[in-house]
């Protein structure tokens, strides 16, 4: 069994790369992972370089044609055991991811409660993949089949380790792909005990393959030659690149990248339960995922009432140790990170708009004062024009814009380039409806907001990427169909001979 370990400052952990079912340190040395919360090595990483990369992506290559040929019941069996072992050892997961990532514990034990979900669903409708066969014009028979395309390359991001590497992996496994994982340098660490748990699970070695490093790992593994499909979740710049890479070689991907998520409140939404909505869209994970609710778009009527609770509510949120079960913000992913999001808070401060709440370093004490914390900030009256209302900050800072009618909501939803989440909320059915049939956004909520499930298809356009997951369509997109024509005519017929069937 491998047990997760405790993440400590006085005694780093660390961890080597998977690849072909053994471990192995990185030609690269060793990659520092830092506490969100405290600023401290709490673990470190091997750091993969071009040739480890290759290594893996090899290994994966000699696994899959193995793999590929084990039946359906099997893969779906050893899925059900991965998520036999993830629902028994959830907590100690949680505790790393919160560790890791900054996220509170609360926030943590409630996602991981979910994973196992995930492996069971692609388990279960592998078993339901189904081509069809047909009669067509001439006597022909046509049937379809659908074959994996190979190694897959799964990029995954800092924010939601395990959840955005298990949606990935679930569906690309199902499918009879083997994969290669290059998790964020952010957070590491629990694609490689995830690899662990594969193995342990039994799945065969080579199957499932985990490098870790910087975006010279990433640029490595998306050009490989072994590499059949590529599927990302990152930032919009990042996609680019990915997607420009895999133009290149004409593999196929999918990517999941940024937003800058509409959340429009019109003044029939109970208000009490709009501001609650609103206040967990925005702070949830610091608002650290690609639909936090970013700007806020509130009917006039009611925009001074919103604005008044929301900014109280948000004001009143506890901002500390992710590892106490009281905190309801932790800090985000790193300096970086929140020296961005304090460059947005600097700005907006000198326009028009009005800081509603937030906007200062919160003071904290010993360790966490060193950790990488921004309040939940809040700025009303932001215009359309002002960098907070059109770029994403990927935190905790958000801004309120007042509307004047349905038209004037959809407007300014849709004056974005991104296209991945939106929230709606009315009681209105017809309005609700309609409002969501045009803003432009790959995934709606009415009345709620973050809520995910295996069967809800995920994914944007535009600058949010393109591809989707979750449900068939992610299944689907992990395989390539192909159909086979058979001729039952007793006579070929003969076209230089004076044979008149053509086509």
């Amino acid at each position: 069994m491998t047990s997760v370990p405790t993440l400590s400052a006085t005694a780093p952990h660390h961890f080597r790369l998977h690849a072909g079912g053994a471990l192995s340190e990185g030609s690269g040395g060793r990659r520092p992972v830092l506490s969100p919360a405290t600023g401290a090595v709490i673990a470190t990483v091997a750091e993969a370089g071009a040739d480890d990369v290759a290594a893996a992506c090899r290994a994966a290559a000699a696994a899959f044609p193995g793999w590929a040929a084990t039946d359906g019941a099997e893969r779906a069996r050893l899925l059900r055991r991965l998520a036999e072992i993830v629902a028994a050892r959830i907590g100690d997961l949680a505790t790393l991811e919160s560790a890791v990532t900054g996220r509170p514990i609360r926030e943590m034990r409630a996602q991981m409660q979910r994973i196992p979900e995930w492996l069971d669903y692609f388990a279960g409708i592998i078993l339901g993949l189904e081509g069809e066969a047909n009669r067509v014009r001439g006597g022909f028979l046509t049937y379809t089949h659908y074959r994996p395309y190979g190694v897959c390359a799964l990029l995954t991001p800092w924010n939601h380790p395990v959840l955005i590497l298990t949606k990935k992996l679930a569906a690309a496994l199902a499918a009879g792909n083997t994969v290669v994982v290059k998790p964020s340098e952010l957070a590491p660490v629990s694609p490689l005990i995830v690899a662990d748990w594969a193995k342990e699970a039994g799945f065969p070695d080579g199957v499932v393959n985990v490098v870790t490093g910087g975006p010279e790992a990433g640029a490595a593994l998306v050009a490989d030659p072994n590499v059949a499909r590529i599927d990302l979740t990152g930032g919009t710049g990042t996609g680019r690149r990915v997607a420009a890479a895999a133009a290149a070689r004409l593999v196929p991907c999918t990517l999941e990248l940024g937003g800058k998520t509409p959340v429009v409140i019109f003044d029939d939404a109970p208000l009490e339960e709009a501001v609650a909505g609103a206040l967990f869209s925005a702070f949830v994970a610091s608002g650290q995922t690609c639909v936090s609710g970013a700007r806020f778009l509130v009917h006039r009527p009611v925009a001074e009432r919103f604005l008044a609770a929301f900014a109280g509510r948000a004001g009143r949120l506890k901002v500390g140790d992710p590892a106490d079960m009281a905190t309801d913000v932790g800090p985000v992913i790193s300096a970086a990170s929140r020296d961005r999001c304090f460059g947005f808070i600097e700005e907006t401060k000198g326009t028009a708009a009005v800081l509603a709440a937030g906007g200062a370093r919160p003071a904290l004490p010993a360790p966490f004062d060193g950790g990488f914390f921004v309040p939940p900030t809040v700025f009303a009256e932001v215009a359309p024009d002002m960098r907070l209302f059109r770029e994403e900050v990927f935190g905790p800072v958000v801004s309120v814009t007042p509307f004047e009618d349905e038209e004037d909501a959809v407007r300014l939803a849709n004056d974005t380039p991104f296209a991945l989440g939106a929230g709606i909320w009315t009681r209105d059915i017809l309005r609700g409806h309609r409002v969501a049939s045009a803003v432009r956004a790959g995934v709606t909520w009415l009345n709620d907001h973050h809520k995910n499930d295996p069967r809800s298809v995920w994914g944007g356009f535009g600058e949010s990427g393109y591809g989707k997951e979750n449900g068939w369509d992610a299944l689907k997109s992990y395989l390539t169909k192909s159909s086979v024509v058979v001729r039952t005519a007793a006579r070929f017929d003969d076209w230089f001979a004076g044979g008149t069937r053509y086509g």
